[in-house]
């Protein structure tokens, strides 16, 4: 009898460690060879809860400027930094951080001052501050698609994201 309650017991303490995996137990591997910041894929362990997060689109930065207009929203850095602060609060109130997050995809409309093409570059200096750096370097797997629009003509970015909860 002695020995069935300690197995039980074993068996429950065990059930609850493989049950408490933490975020670290996600596995992130990088691209061979290279720096780039975004993982070549990422592996999340059974049992994890996964948190998708929809779209979400830059502030207004010029209250003067027209709303529906570029200018309002500033180019595709501060409209990427703007977008990611967003997300960045969004997840902090669902318990969850910027390293949480597994996967990204973002859509550019082509910058009308680059002759209508998507700004990658602004988009990489403002993702930078926020993924691979010393402070957070966990890195998603990650998609950029250059769209011919978004829900407001001033948007260059829209970026949704997937989390892991810890």
């Amino acid at each position: 009898m002695m020995n069935m309650r300690i197995a039980i017991a074993a068996t429950a303490v065990g059930l609850l460690m493989a049950g408490s995996a933490r975020a670290e137990d996600v596995v992130r591997h990088k691209i061979p060879n290279s720096t780039f910041p975004i993982a070549q894929a990422v592996e999340i362990p059974a049992g994890k809860t996964t948190v998708y997060l929809s779209g979400a689109v830059p502030g207004v930065a010029d209250e003067k400027a027209d709303k529906n207009s570029v200018a309002a929203y500033g180019d595709t850095k501060t409209q990427t930094e703007s977008v990611l602060k967003s997300i960045e609060k969004t997840l902090d109130g669902l318990g969850l951080k910027m390293g949480d997050v597994v996967k990204m995809q973002v859509f550019l409309v082509g910058d009308p001052d680059k002759n209508g093409q998507m700004d990658f570059g602004g988009f990489m200096e403002g993702y930078t501050q926020f993924f691979g750096t010393e402070a957070q370097p966990n890195l998603p797997t990650r998609s950029v698609f250059q769209v011919a629009g978004l829900a407001n003509p001033g948007f260059l970015v829209e970026i949704e994201v997937t989390a892991v909860r810890p």
